[in-house]
């Protein structure tokens, strides 16, 4: 008896991790699913594609729906972490490595080797998993599917139904749901139907590129590519719109939203990589990397990717516009001096009013990027070449789009979801993070605060702080934590069972107090108090 009692006592393992029937029930319906789509892609013709399609699409939903219900709604609400350390799929077990080895090959074949999905070349029609879902994308957009469009509606389908279970996980706190929501209509409506709404619309006359409302420079970096520049001029008043709201986004939107809320209206609200990564991602956050070092290389290669597409980006825009200033007002020279005057006002702003809030080595890096573009920009000019930084504009594009678009996002960014944790793209790859990042840090309302005196050092926060924040240091020495790299999503407030952690938006006074720690007698309690 005494023996049974330690065992279910044991903080080895706590509990039991088998599935229970309902949920099995759950599983081999959703695999069903996946398993009709794994049939399209060994190229069985089905019958009726409209049919199977909605049968495989339907299952998949329905599986996670009663595995959902039956692992969240059957206990009482709160923190629903059990066990996650002694789960193979969800601790870099074997299943964890299978899931994903399967992620991985799935985005090279995506990426490099579409016609094994069955695209079809031109002239010809579509084949295996790709002809599957050939109605749904002539129901949209009026034409066949391709390999993005089978992407676009299985990321949106896993957001969906992600989503629902992350809901029923969170349901007791209201910042989850309601940003939970947030994500799947941004998803469903921005990333998916409109884009493919869009396209039904382009005639022989009217052609608007594929654009993604809620994407932005620097995370659409191919938004000012010459050919999407045409479309939208050719377009009309609809087309132009679109290309001025993509520059107000950069200049306008970003700047003000971030400036109110932090960089989590984006990255936990919006985004669509956020929005697989808080919902499909959830299980793995807290596998990502906490280490100092994990820090310092993640600050110099996501800043190393701003500095990437900027260079890019000026170089491609440079490439299309002309040298006859009687012709046109933005010509080549007029396009270089302003993004190094703009470049040089910014850096200039930062080292003179928020130089102290930046540590040396973000000091160091802001000042050796700078010296790095306006040399490159200089060069230009010395050496008469018709390349701007020396370099052939397509190659710099194509290199980023296989390096960074491609590589980074997708087969590391979700494929190693189960060895990195869900916010490897976010954290040391996406541009969009770190320039919303630098504005958070710099000039930005939003902070968590921390009441540590109810702190009990559980490490809840930490552990699952999927950006790799030590949430607990701060959280025991009462210290607000306003970091570049927190996304907002407010996971370590909803797992954190004291109530010590706050997601607030209020002044920019005394938001960074690392000087007015409460260490014993140090610091007068009441003129914090009376400051705030």
């Amino acid at each position: 008896m005494s023996n049974k009692i330690h065992s279910s006592m044991s903080l080895a393992k706590p509990d039991s991790q088998a599935l229970s029937k309902t949920q099995k029930i759950g599983v081999a319906i959703g695999v069903i699913g996946l398993f009709i789509m794994t049939l399209a892609f060994f190229n069985v013709n089905f019958p009726n594609k409209t049919l199977f399609l909605t049968l495989s699409l339907v299952m998949i939903t329905l599986g996670t729906i009663i595995f959902s219900n039956n692992a969240y709604l059957t206990k009482h609400e709160g923190i629903k972490n059990d066990g996650v350390w002694f789960k193979s799929i969800a601790s870099r077990g074997f299943w964890g490595w299978i899931l994903g080895i399967v992620l991985t090959l799935f985005y090279i074949v995506l990426y490099f080797k579409a016609e094994w999905f069955g695209l079809a070349g031109k002239g010809e029609a579509n084949t295996g998993l790709i002809a599957l879902f050939d109605p749904l994308s002539y129901l949209l957009s009026g034409g066949p599917a391709s390999q993005w469009f089978v992407y676009g509606t299985l990321y949106t389908v896993a957001i969906l139904i992600f989503g629902y279970k992350f809901i029923l996980k969170y349901r007791h706190n209201k910042h989850e749901r309601i940003r939970t929501y947030s994500v799947m209509f941004f998803q469903l409506g921005f990333a998916f139907l409109i884009p493919e709404f869009m396209a039904r619309m382009n005639s022989d006359s009217f052609h608007l590129p594929y654009y993604d409302l809620k994407n932005i420079w620097p995370l659409n970096y191919y938004n000012f590519d010459q050919y999407r520049v045409n479309d939208f001029i050719s377009s009309g008043t609809i087309g132009l719109a679109l290309l001025i709201f993509g520059i107000a986004s950069i200049f306008i939107i970003t700047p003000i939203l971030t400036y109110k809320y932090g960089k989590r209206w984006y990255c936990s609200w919006v985004c669509g990589c956020g929005g697989l990564a808080e919902t499909a991602g959830d299980p793995f956050r807290h596998l990502s990397d906490k280490s100092q070092f994990a820090w310092k290389v993640e600050r110099w290669v996501v800043h190393s990717v701003v500095v990437f597409v900027t260079l890019m980006t000026t170089a491609v825009i440079y490439s299309y516009l002309g040298d006859d200033s009687s012709k046109y007002w933005l010509t080549k020279n007029v396009f270089l001096i302003g993004v190094a005057t703009l470049l040089t006002v910014v850096f200039a702003l930062v080292m003179i009013f928020k130089r102290q809030e930046l540590a040396k080595d973000a000091q160091y890096g802001a000042i050796g990027y700078f010296v790095i573009i306006i040399v490159l920009i200089g060069m230009h000019y010395f050496s008469g070449t018709k390349n701007v930084f020396l370099v052939d504009t397509s190659f710099l594009k194509s290199s980023y789009g296989f390096l960074i678009g491609a590589i980074f996002s997708g087969v590391i960014g979700v494929g190693f979801y189960p060895i990195f944790g869900n916010r490897v793209w976010c954290r040391f790859g996406c541009p969009m993070a770190a320039v919303l990042g630098f504005q958070q840090r710099l000039f930005s309302k939003f902070r968590i605060t921390t009441n540590g005196g109810q702190c009990i050092s559980c490490g809840n926060c930490s552990t699952y702080c999927e950006m790799g924040i030590d949430v607990r240091a701060y959280a025991q020495k009462g210290e607000n934590i306003v970091r570049s790299s927190c996304v907002g999503c407010g996971i370590c407030a909803a797992v954190c069972p004291r109530g010590v952690l706050k997601l607030e938006n209020d002044s920019m006074k005394g938001r960074i107090n690392s000087n007015d720690i409460l260490l014993g007698n140090d610091v007068n309690l009441m003129d914090l108090v009376n400051q705030k």
